[in-house]
């Protein structure tokens, strides 16, 4: 077994454990802000975090760590894991499906191995860098091709609310264009389910690298393209995400648009 495909193992067992502690949702919610009265923290990402840090550990302590939720470490291995222990903790207080455990190791190479899992639907997508992409055990592939008027695309939108005008005009150009648009609430399930078919692509702008990291290995892996560019005069990353045909449509598209 590779390197890379024990990894993925290790990834997909530590996500299912972090995904036992998350399903019993509790009754009560501590918040902690972050950058904005709509970026918060629960109790519950914190556990989470902690969780995944710790098994970490305990089983390659030379590993770097990077997480939403503080979690920081040099790597002295050469590989890093990239966390977000609640992807969608919106979703996760209010009690709707969707939110995930992100889990994602990088190397010299890049992204390596990524493993997306949704206890709430019961989907866990993983994928390792030359093996492909699985959900719940069966080899993914991405839409494609797939014509912009018939693309169903998920998205998301920033928690600085002073930055959704530019995303509403990239959405008010998009509608009269395409199928439909779905905001399901979490960017690693979203990205996951190009990959699997459930959506044509993916575009979303103010996302970090916790929110894409794993998923963006699992797209790849199953044939979409995945483009990054730096958005709001450099502060924050938009992504793009589709099968190969659709994605020439979506760049031209953003990049037409002013995103300073």
């Amino acid at each position: 077994m590779s390197e890379l495909l024990a990894l993925q193992d290790l990834a997909e067992n530590i996500a299912r454990e972090a995904g036992a502690l998350l399903i019993e949702r509790p009754s009560n919610f501590t918040l902690d802000q972050k950058s904005s009265l709509h970026d918060f923290a629960t109790q519950m990402d914190h556990k989470s975090e902690k969780l995944i840090t710790t098994r970490i550990a305990e089983v390659r302590p030379d590993d770097g760590l990077l997480g939403e939720e503080g979690a920081e470490r040099e790597s002295s291995s050469g590989y890093t894991w990239v966390i977000d222990p609640i992807d969608g903790t919106v979703n996760y207080l209010y009690g709707i499906p969707g939110w995930c455990i992100s889990i994602a190791v990088k190397d010299e190479e890049g992204y390596g191995v990524g493993v997306v899992f949704s206890p709430a639907t019961s989907m866990l997508w993983k994928a390792a860098r030359g093996h492909g992409a699985y959900l719940n055990g069966e080899k993914i592939r991405c839409n494609d091709p797939v014509e912009l008027n018939r693309a169903l695309l998920g998205t998301g939108f920033a928690y600085d609310i002073s930055r959704r005008s530019a995303q509403a005009d990239l959405v008010g150009q998009l509608l009269p264009q395409i199928r439909d648009i779905r905001r399901l609430g979490a960017c690693a399930v979203d990205i996951s389910m190009v990959g699997s078919g459930s959506l044509d692509g993916f575009l979303e702008a103010g996302v970090f690298e916790w929110d894409y990291a794993a998923a963006v290995v699992i797209a790849s892996e199953a044939g979409a393209k995945v483009t990054r560019r730096r958005v709001w005069n450099q502060s924050k990353e938009m992504i793009i995400v589709a099968g190969p045909a659709l994605h020439e449509r979506l760049v031209a598209l953003v990049d037409a648009g002013d995103w300073s």
